[in-house]
């Protein structure tokens, strides 16, 4: 049998990465070897995201060039998979670009929907509540990353009304901690620096004895050379136990991601985010309790169904109150499928969105700024990612609060651990140099 060969696009979020590799995996048994020239491919598949609308426009778009690709080349099979072939279905193939269709509980299936399109086009979007996708060890797709992404969970239970994640993604569910520690150690056998584990609500990962203050004890101790990080985290399940979990690990990195989404009590209801204003800021108190030095992050979004500007201005006040390091800022858009978009008004003018969305990155910027030159004169141990792409004389890393650094080359390689005192800040970089 000739060496087949695989293509992978994959657009949106963390996980979606950690899917491709997976099924580069299962692909692999069946002997394709994964190829970064998409000419010379014979199966490309296009891995989507369905959180916002965008992304989904900048599929259909790409579909009208794999249109043209698949007149050049008349074997070439495409396949799009992930949340959006979850939500979409059999209407992707109206395109005139899509052989097949899997939804992400149906990728152990795709070799035999491929074989399957000699016939005609053909879609699998089961929901499967039991599948983890036990005993696959991932295809690495970028070869030169030192850092790699771990699955712990699948699915979400939590039905936040904006969110089509529930229903692309299906129920939660926990990969076992045996899969996961054995992924781990490969990840560091094959010279990985760093992992990070990843599911929609880690918090409430829970297998067997097996809960997720437990889990990544248990990975750090059995890769105690790799910086373990996770993503995302629930405010409603974020537990002191974890917390302390953090602190007493060293190579647990001091960050947390922690989506508020917004400061507004009557809008948090509203997304059904389960929590309040006021339990969110007393986890941002435990967590600058129990780790001190610990990095922030967060997700909000504005203009959200009936969200009036004292709404808003709550936001903007719990953006004060906090002082993240850095934030991801958006917009509402109305996803079809969710409980907004069925029972809620879209009624924040599109105008006054982007409005509210202009002042939040700059007072984000702001915030940012101030963060930043805190860490002016401060020493961190910073994990060398690569060359700057500002100039080839510097390199570039992150802190274990995620905070990237740049500082001359010198003698180091990526992969390095050097320790970097700050000199000067901006927003969104720290620059340094090397010390002993």
């Amino acid at each position: 049998m000739k060496d087949r060969k695989i293509y992978f696009e994959t657009y949106g979020c963390q996980m979606n990465v950690a899917d491709s590799e997976m099924v580069a995996a299962i692909m692999k048994v069946c002997g394709y070897t994964t190829t970064d020239d998409i000419q010379s491919a014979d199966v490309v598949v296009i891995n989507t995201c369905s959180v916002r609308d965008n992304a989904e426009r900048k599929i259909w778009n790409r579909l009208e060039f794999m249109k043209g690709l698949k007149h050049r080349n008349k074997g070439l099979k495409v396949g799009v998979i992930g949340c959006m072939a979850q939500r979409v279905g059999d209407k992707l193939f109206d395109s005139g670009a899509v052989d097949f269709v899997a939804g992400p509980d149906a990728y152990r299936h795709i070799p035999e929907l491929v074989e399957e399109t000699d016939i005609k086009p053909v879609a699998d979007t089961e929901f499967d509540i039991s599948e983890t996708y036990a005993g696959i060890e991932p295809v690495r797709l970028d070869r030169e990353s030192i850092s790699g992404f771990v699955s712990i969970t699948r699915g979400c239970n939590n039905f936040c009304s904006y969110c089509i994640v529930p229903y692309t993604r299906g129920r939660e569910r926990s990969r076992s901690a045996d899969d996961i520690i054995r992924e781990s150690e490969n990840l560091l056998a094959n010279g990985y620096k760093e992992l990070t584990l990843l599911g929609q609500n880690v918090n409430s990962y829970k297998c067997d004895e097996y809960d997720f203050p437990k889990l990544i004890e248990a990975v750090a101790r059995r890769v105690p050379e790799m910086r373990i990080r996770f993503t995302t985290s629930h405010p409603k399940d974020i537990s002191d136990e974890l917390l302390e979990t953090i602190a007493r690990n060293d190579n647990i990195c001091n960050h947390i991601h922690l989506p508020v989404q917004s400061g507004s009590n009557t809008v948090l209801e509203r997304m059904n985010r389960k929590y309040t204003r006021e339990w969110y800021l007393d986890r941002i108190a435990a967590i600058r309790r129990i780790i001190p030095d610990c990095g922030l992050s967060t997700d909000i979004f504005c203009g959200f169904c009936g969200e009036t500007n004292a709404d808003y201005m709550q936001t903007v006040d719990l953006m004060e109150t906090v002082g993240f390091d850095s934030a991801f800022l958006f917009k509402y858009s109305n996803r079809p499928g969710t409980f907004a978009s069925k029972n809620l008004v879209d009624d924040v003018p599109e105008e006054e969105k982007v409005a509210r969305l202009a002042r939040l990155i700059e007072i984000q910027n702001r915030i940012s700024l101030q963060r930043n030159h805190s860490d002016v004169g401060k020493v961190f141990e910073v994990l060398i990612e690569g060359e700057s792409k500002r100039s080839s004389d510097m390199l570039f890393g992150r802190t274990q609060q995620n905070k990237v650094v740049v500082f001359d080359r010198m003698s180091f390689e990526k992969g390095d651990y050097v320790n970097v005192k700050i000199i000067e800040a901006s927003s969104a970089t720290l620059k340094g140099i090397v010390v002993q």
